[in-house]
C-alpha cells in the first residue's frame, strides 16, 4: 500500500465512490477518503484506505485529505430527489465542488483530479444523442447544480488545475441502491409505463462508469467534459422487460399517458409532505420516465480509448443477483 500513488475520494461511502475506491485501491493506489461525521463506511468494509473525517462544505476540514495527493476523485454530490430545495442542491454541488477544487489547487496543485457531474446538465435530448458540446438545457434543481459546479470546475481549469469533467448517466449495478426501486417495482408487479415506456434512456453498468472515469481522470483533458455512458439507448419498456426477465416475474403491462401520471405523483409528494415519507414517485420521477436521454460517448472512445462492455441483459442479471444476496429483493 505504501507504494502506490496517493489517491483521495471524496463521497467515497456513496455508490459510485466507493466503487472508484474500490477499483484504485485494487490497482495499489493509497487510497484516502473523506466522510462526514457518523457517515456509514460499510461499503468499503475490507479494502485499505485512509479515512479523512471532513466535510466538502467547510474547507478548513479538507487539507489533510488533500495535501499531499498525486490525484483527486471528487466524488461527493447530492442526488437527484422530491421535495429538496435548490439551495440545498447548491451547498452541497456547487459550493462543496468550489471548496474541494479550490483546496486541491493551494495544497495539491500539482495532482490530477476528477469531477463527477451528469449528462443530466443537457436536460432531455430530443434531436438524437447529445454530444457534450451541446448547451446547457438543465431541467431540474439537481441538474441546474451540476450544470453551475460544472462551471466551477472549468473556472479552476482555467487556473491551472488539472480537472477533468466526466458525465456518467444512469448508473446501475451490484452496490446500488438509488434505483433498487425500479427493480422492486417491477418485482412486484407495481411499475407501470409512462406514455407506453417509449422513452429512452441509456443504462450504464456500474463497471463500465468506473473504468470510463478512471480513464478520464488518466487522460482526459482539464476543463474539458466526457460522456460515459451504456452501450445503446433503449425504451424503457425494454429495460423494465429486462428486468421482469432477471427476477422471473411478469413484465409491466400497464401504462398511463403523461399528463395523469404528473397529477397522481403530484397527489404524492402532497402525502409525502404530509406524511414525512419520500414518495413513491415525483414528477421530477414522471418526468424521467417519459422523455429522452441519449448521450454520445464518441469522444470518450476517440480520445480516452473506452467503450462500455456490458449489455444491458447481463448488467441486470448480475444486479439482481446482487440484490438477493443482500436480501434487497
Amino acid at each position: 500500500m505504501s507504494a502506490g500513488p496517493r489517491v483521495l475520494v471524496t463521497g467515497a461511502t456513496g455508490f459510485l465512490g466507493a466503487a472508484l475506491a474500490r477499483a484504485l485501491a485494487r490497482e495499489g493506489a493509497r487510497v484516502h477518503a473523506l466522510s462526514r461525521p457518523g457517515s456509514d463506511r460499510r461499503a468499503l468494509e475490507g479494502v485499505p484506505v485512509i479515512w479523512h473525517t471532513g466535510d466538502v462544505g467547510d474547507r478548513e476540514t479538507l487539507r489533510a485529505a488533500i495535501e499531499g495527493s498525486t490525484a483527486i476523485v471528487h466524488a461527493a454530490g447530492r442526488l437527484g430527489e422530491a421535495g429538496v430545495p435548490e439551495d440545498a442542491y447548491r451547498r452541497v454541488n456547487v459550493d462543496g465542488t468550489r471548496n474541494v477544487l479550490a483546496a486541491a489547487l493551494a495544497w495539491s496543485p500539482g495532482a490530477r483530479v476528477l469531477h463527477l457531474s451528469s449528462p443530466g446538465v443537457l436536460g432531455p435530448t430530443r434531436t438524437g444523442p447529445a454530444t457534450e458540446d451541446a448547451p446547457y438545457a438543465p431541467a431540474t434543481p439537481y441538474e441546474r447544480s451540476k450544470a453551475e459546479a460544472e462551471e466551477v470546475a472549468r473556472e479552476l481549469a482555467g487556473r491551472g488545475l488539472a480537472v477533468v469533467i466526466a458525465r456518467p448517466g444512469f448508473i446501475y449495478g451490484p452496490g446500488d441502491r438509488h434505483v433498487l426501486g425500479l427493480f422492486r417495482a417491477v418485482g412486484r408487479g407495481r411499475y407501470f409505463h409512462v406514455d407506453g415506456g417509449r422513452a429512452l434512456c441509456q443504462p450504464t453498468f456500474v463497471d463500465d462508469a468506473v473504468a470510463g472515469m478512471l480513464a478520464c481522470l488518466r487522460s482526459g483533458r482539464p476543463g474539458r467534459a466526457y460522456h460515459v455512458a451504456g452501450p445503446r439507448a433503449v425504451t424503457f419498456r425494454e429495460l423494465a422487460d429486462t428486468i421482469a426477465a432477471a427476477l422471473g416475474v411478469r413484465p409491466p403491462g400497464l401504462s398511463l399517458p403523461r399528463p395523469a401520471a404528473m397529477v397522481g405523483a403530484a397527489a404524492l409528494e402532497v402525502a409525502g409532505r404530509v406524511t414525512g415519507r419520500r414518495p413513491p414517485l415525483s414528477r421530477a420521477g414522471v418526468a424521467f420516465f417519459s422523455e429522452d436521454r441519449v448521450f454520445s460517448c464518441e469522444r470518450a472512445r476517440a480520445e480516452l480509448g473506452w467503450a462500455p462492455e456490458h449489455d444491458l441483459a447481463s448488467g441486470v442479471a448480475r444486479t439482481v443477483a446482487w440484490y438477493r444476496a443482500q436480501r434487497l429483493l
